[in-house]
């Protein structure tokens, strides 16, 4: 492509907005692009868009043929593996040409005909977006109770469809956030948000055809609610939690109009959940060590001391315990890789075998109760998605599906691994890593590393068809599992947290410089990639070091966090203070300052990079890239390609439908493949 690297229209428009913070005043020259309702911001967001479209025109050809490589991965016309329950088996199923599965039953008895539960592919008629929130059946399996958001903005609708007939009630509950019936099989339990920041705070209960009543509103604007059943079907359970602390009430679900009782009030600093078993609450709590020990308390008597099952390992992080009438599951981590053990009353505990060293494991769908085998979900970076069934008692396990990976894929041509890089301070970070068995580790290979580091969550060493357009071309690819994340328990996730946050940009740059070090990435050959905190991943380590990367793939950043968090109406920032911190108190403001992307932009050179975001998203709002890509348009001080794309009809997590989806990740492989010179001439500098 010819011509200017940067759009021809001015961004800074408007009067900058100034506060001041702390005793320092504050400008925001690009506040303006908050106002949605402002016809010029829509068109500047358009003229964006026109603007990457033409600059990625020269790909076309290799976006049409990463896509068409992609698709051609995928088994189009396919069924999930089937879940039995109460009689009948549940999955979902996809047809060629349908951007969306058909959620579907059989009874059991062969030769049964199918009945259709939700057809998304029906529902998205006319719209751009459609997702499908909660699906839980009624106990006589007469009533489904279903979710939908139709916007990408996570505000689902609920109604309620009695499935021989396909007839719909006339409930239509708005903003609901989780779902679950009682056993008189006409009674709905569900919790809805608020109307401006999203926080779930309301329980409601309804019987249908008549009006539904408010049973709780959680008043603490950093908690939120959650219902649902348990595995039992012996009782309903509501959790109010913060990112920090949790409290539980339990109901009889044969009794949905008595009161709800507490299991243990909440504890500032304690989080617990809980499941039943037989007389037992099965209580995962974390007051004895960050790593969550497992008690108990009779179901009779929930305000009685704890009975300790398993204490608190500090090096074994207790993540899930699942119930079942003879035996339960805990899903643990350990080393940051997650371990499956089975643990059967009146029986040793024991876990289950894997056979690759990094992989990830965890339980599929298993909603009967009394069952001897379960079902597991593993995969890895080299093995496809795959559902076992293992029996608890011979500890055989059979295979059920593994995602086909059309067209032949023989994973012996691929290698993976852990690595570890040092952190300035001395802390071990893992890398996970793969590539094809014959690319040399000399250097020369271009490489894309993923992070996202924060709430908690570990980075899933997942595998995807997708990503083998990048490793047939010779590329590395590695996942940094930064602190924040987490791979290595609670800890890990308070070690990149609050006024630790920095530390998940130094582990990242860290990671970085390791695998040039190592010889998997020229130095000049390396792309980034993160989303939502992970795009503030991405800001933070480009102000750090952006010498160190070549491309950076950013989606749905939160890279303005100052202006973010200092706004109470906005969806999350109060519940999120425990995260990030609150900029009213002067010492966490300061931590955030010190940081935030768009506060620490400055001038010089920043190297290719494409941002995403979407109109509709309630979790990082569109104006965050927005403001960050017109900042660093106004400061950098070279010419590499700087492009800013907006789903104008989408949410949180982009398009939908599986095929837009697809042309998205295509539209990202070219423009990395092209910058990194994997395909030379894809993208022609000015």
């Amino acid at each position: 492509m010819t011509g200017s690297a940067s759009p021809p229209w001015p961004v800074a428009q408007r009067r900058p907005v100034q506060v001041t913070r702390h005793g320092a005043d504050v400008v925001d020259q690009y506040a303006w692009l908050r106002n949605r309702d402002d016809a010029s911001v829509i068109s500047y967001l358009e003229a964006e868009n026109a603007f990457a479209e033409e600059f990625l025109a020269p790909t076309a050809k290799l976006r049409d043929r990463v896509y068409g490589e992609m698709l051609g991965r995928i088994k189009e016309t396919d069924l999930s593996v089937p879940i039995p329950l109460r009689g009948f088996e549940y999955y979902s199923r996809t047809e060629q040409g349908l951007q969306y599965p058909v959620h579907c039953r059989k009874p059991l008895a062969d030769g049964a005909p199918e009945e259709i539960l939700v057809d998304l592919n029906l529902l998205a008629q006319g719209k751009s977006f459609m997702s499908l929130g909660s699906m839980t059946v009624s106990d006589d399996s007469r009533l489904l109770a279903y979710s939908t958001d139709e916007t990408g903005y996570r505000q689902y609708t609920l109604v309620v469809k009695a499935i021989a007939t396909s007839q719909h009630d006339a409930l239509r509950e708005e903003r609901v956030t989780s779902v679950a019936w009682a056993a008189d099989n006409t009674t709905l339990f569900f919790t809805t948000e608020d109307t401006t920041t999203k926080r779930s705070n309301q329980l409601w209960r309804v019987r249908l055809g008549e009006s539904p009543l408010l049973v709780i509103e959680e008043p603490d604007e950093a908690f939120s609610l959650s219902v649902h059943r348990t595995r039992s079907r012996d009782w309903l359970v509501l959790s109010s939690a913060s990112h920090t602390t949790a409290e539980c009430s339990v109901l009889p679900a044969d009794q949905p109009t008595a009161a709800w009782r507490t299991v243990r009030p909440r504890v500032n600093g304690v989080e617990y959940d809980l499941d039943h078993q037989g007389e037992w609450f099965l209580v995962r709590i974390n007051d004895a060590g960050r790593n969550f020990r497992l008690a108990r308390c009779r179901t009779d008597d929930v305000t009685a001391t704890l009975d300790e099952v398993i204490g608190h390992r500090a090096d074994t992080m207790l993540e899930g315990v699942d119930a079942f009438a003879t035996f339960m599951v805990l899903t643990e981590r350990e080393g940051g890789i997650p371990q499956l053990s089975v643990r059967e009353i009146g029986n040793a505990t024991h876990r289950m075998s894997f056979p690759e060293p990094v992989y990830e494991a965890y339980l599929h769908s298993n909603p009967e109760w009394q069952v001897d085998t379960v079902r597991v979900a593993y995969q890895s970076l080299v093995t496809p998605p795959s559902v076992f069934r293992y029996d608890v008692s011979s500890r055989e396990r059979t295979l059920l599906k593994q995602q086909e990976v059309v067209g032949g894929y023989d994973s012996s041509r691929f290698v993976s691994e852990r690595l570890e890089a040092t952190a300035p301070d001395g802390t071990r970070i893992p890398i996970s890593i793969v590539r094809r068995a014959d690319v040399a580790v000399n250097g020369s290979a271009a490489a894309l590393l993923s992070g996202y580091g924060a709430y908690g969550y570990p980075y899933p060493v997942a595998f995807s068809s997708n990503r083998l357009s990048l490793l047939e071309r010779g590329m590395v690819v590695a996942i940094a599992h930064v602190r924040g994340g987490g791979e290595l328990g609670k800890q890990w996730h308070d070690g990149g947290r609050m006024e630790s946050k920095p530390n998940s940009f130094t582990d990242f740059v860290a990671c970085a410089e390791h695998l040039q070090s190592r010889g998997f990435v020229a130095s000049a050959r390396l792309a980034i990639e993160g989303g939502s905190a992970g795009g503030l991943l991405m800001g933070a380590v480009v102000n750090l070091r952006p010498d160190l990367f070549a491309a950076v793939l950013s989606q749905v950043p939160f890279v303005d966090v100052i202006n973010t968090m200092s706004d109470p109406t906005l969806p999350l920032t109060v519940g999120e203070y425990e995260e990030w911190g609150n900029p009213d108190i002067a010492e966490q403001y300061r931590w955030m300052a010190s940081y935030c992307p768009y506060s620490n932009l400055r001038p010089g050179p920043y190297p290719a990079m494409l941002v995403r975001t979407a109109l509709n998203d309630s979790q990082v709002m569109y104006w965050e890239p927005a403001k960050y890509v017109a900042r660093i348009r106004q400061l950098r001080t070279n010419d590499a390609p700087l492009l800013f794309l907006t789903n104008m009809g989408a949410g949180h997590g982009g398009a939908s439908g599986r095929y837009d989806r697809l042309r998205e990740i295509a539209v990202d492989y070219a423009f990395m493949l092209g910058v990194l010179g994997v395909e030379p001439g894809a993208i022609s500098k000015p």
